[in-house]
């Protein structure tokens, strides 16, 4: 409704052709309109509409955006223009290890709703801990090169036997999986159980003693999540995890 009966106005040049759309031309557009902004949205379809375009307003990339015949830039500036952070360099957020151990409990509960057993909290934490395990493992399988080289910066094993950075993620899933089930116990935790105690020293090691600025790599290749506690904490759980699992069993 803003474009109806607003009084400010934006002008939205981008490129939407048959091979390609500007996607932060869209972002843009959607940024104005919540803004109330009312947003001429120009369309730029072929290849000597684009060049003629920039080198008339002397620009090298797409979106462009004017406002009240100004122009403000692409959408990166369009954000610094209404006081929103653009940093995308060297920023540390819990974020993507807060959503997946949110999922994770969700899960958990899902699954016990089903078993009727609501109420269990030592198997909501068995859930958990293996639930937590396989997620955070298929985030590194997303870029497992990225994952390595990253694992490499603190994890101790890794560093002396390369490899290892390919195969944890692997050793991850499926000792959650196992875990999760309760299936091959006597394989599962002692695997888990060496695997987290070499994650724990490393992520001590490295934060603690030889107090380095990292990120972990828990969540990934591209991860923003800080090597700390929370890491530490993750390590720690499994361990609990795998010695649990055999005593039980």
């Amino acid at each position: 409704m803003h474009d109806m009966v607003s009084d400010k106005n934006a002008l939205i040049y981008r490129m939407v052709t048959k091979q390609k759309m500007c996607v932060h031309g869209l972002k843009a557009k959607d940024l104005l309109r919540r803004k109330g902004y009312r947003v001429e949205d120009n369309h730029l379809s072929n290849a000597d509409e684009i060049a003629a375009f920039k080198k008339q307003n002397d620009v090298k990339t797409l979106p462009q955006i004017f406002i009240e015949g100004e122009r403000i830039g692409g959408f990166d500036d369009l954000q610094v223009h209404f006081g929103y952070s653009t940093k995308t360099g060297n920023e540390t957020t819990y974020r993507p290890i807060i959503a997946i151990f949110t999922t994770a409990a969700f899960l958990t509960l899902s699954f016990m709703m089903i078993d009727a057993n609501v109420f269990e909290i030592i198997r909501f934490f068995e859930l958990f801990i293996s639930i937590s395990m396989v997620l955070l493992g298929l985030q590194k399988l997303q870029d497992l090169d990225r994952f390595a080289t990253m694992f490499l910066n603190y994890d101790l094993l890794a560093q002396r036997w390369i490899r290892y950075g390919y195969i944890y993620p692997f050793i991850e899933i499926g000792a959650g999986f196992l875990m999760m089930t309760g299936s091959i116990v006597l394989f599962a935790a002692p695997i888990t159980f060496i695997a987290a105690s070499i994650g724990a020293v490393s992520v001590f090691k490295a934060v603690y003693i030889d107090k380095r600025d990292l990120k972990c790599a828990c969540v990934g290749g591209d991860s923003k999540v800080p090597l700390g506690f929370v890491s530490l904490l993750e390590n720690i759980m499994m361990m609990l995890m795998a010695l649990w699992m055999l005593f039980n069993f």
